[in-house]
């Protein structure tokens, strides 16, 4: 089979690699779509995301939908040819988690995840014509739910957690600062749970149209030199640049909550954050998810459209094209088709 695979800084390479067979309790899926993420994005141009670091090559991808190949021993209530996603988070271990946050599985101390050097060996990711998957990783595509946007449910499951962190929204005005792909998918995860009118910014027009389409009720483009609107009781940062801090939180009202969902640097970074402590506002993070991968497939199978954040699509063979234009500033979210049938751009 072919897989796309990192071997170290802008080494990207199609290998080919043994195709594998499920064991017990596992399957084997035909993977059919993928989508491009920020961190495949950091593996190929620093050959690290964050503390994690290429030490030997690594299959890219989390964000995976396709259709069972085959079942191992053992493996009930899944059968070939069903369309499926992957929660490709797995805790490694048996340390009991804490009660102050017992259930919140993504904060277990290890977790392998799908397309991560966090740990030696790695854990390879989705982005090739077959994976095996355990059984209990898997998750069955509601009807209507194309294979393209089961991909989908990792990332929108990454926004309903966050919006799950900041608790009821129902009739609230919320910021979101960043509207990129997770930015976009926490506009529409803020209006499927209820919010009242969702403001989104960005730098990027581009950007922006992809949040209007996804629900936001207003824009700003602070690359025009727009002000972020003030007094807001709640916000959301999905940009990740210290550097926009100091506005969200100016932008947030005394008391009130910013939720930050993009990922912050691992290094010193300057940024402006005297008004957390002045105007008592509360800074909550927000990490991957716990089970919300189930509430994004049934939002999708309840009309929740998530098709206007797919910016490129591109074939296997062309993922060095697909990653750069990911890594770019004119796309949203950059799909790549993972078997044979391998569309242009």
């Amino acid at each position: 089979m072919k897989a796309v695979v990192v071997h170290g800084p802008r080494d990207l390479r199609i290998d080919e690699r043994p195709r594998p067979e499920p064991g017990p309790g596992e399957v084997l899926v035909a993977m059919e779509w993928g989508g491009i993420c920020g961190s495949d994005v950091a593996y190929w141009k620093h050959g690290a995301s964050g503390t994690a670091a290429l030490k030997h090559p690594l299959v890219l991808g989390h964000e995976i939908a396709g259709r069972i190949a085959a079942t191992g021993p053992s493996v009930t209530g899944l059968t070939e040819g069903q369309p499926v996603t992957a929660h490709p988070a797995e805790p490694e271990g048996d340390e009991p988690l804490p009660d102050r946050i017992a259930g919140r599985t993504n904060l277990h101390r290890r977790i392998r995840y799908f397309g991560s050097a966090a740990f030696d060996p790695h854990t390879d990711g989705g982005f090739s014509e077959y994976r095996v998957v355990r059984a209990a990783r898997i998750r069955p595509l509601p009807d209507g739910v194309s294979t393209e946007h089961g991909a989908l449910a990792e990332p929108l499951a990454v926004a309903l957690h966050a919006v799950h962190r900041a608790g009821d929204v129902r009739g609230r005005t919320v910021l979101v600062n960043g509207a990129g792909p997770i930015g976009a998918l926490v506009v529409a995860a803020l209006k499927h749970r209820g919010a009242a009118a969702v403001i989104a910014s960005d730098l990027s027009e581009t950007s922006l149209r992809v949040a209007r389409a996804m629900g936001a009720d207003e824009t700003v483009d602070v690359s025009s030199g727009a002000p972020l609107p003030e007094d807001i009781e709640l916000s959301f940062d999905a940009s990740g640049a210290p550097a926009a801090l100091g506005p969200v939180l100016a932008a947030t009202a005394r008391g009130g909550t910013l939720v930050q969902v993009g990922n912050l640097p691992g290094a010193a970074a300057p940024a402006a954050l005297g008004s957390l402590v002045t105007r008592e506002i509360t800074w909550i993070g927000s990490y991957r998810f716990v089970e919300e991968i189930d509430e994004a497939l049934a939002a999708m199978r309840d009309g929740l459209d998530v098709s206007p954040v797919i910016s490129h699509r591109f074939g296997l063979e062309r993922a060095g094209e697909a990653l750069a234009v990911a890594a770019g500033s004119g796309s949203s979210k950059v799909m790549l088709r993972l078997d044979r049938a391998a569309p242009g751009e």
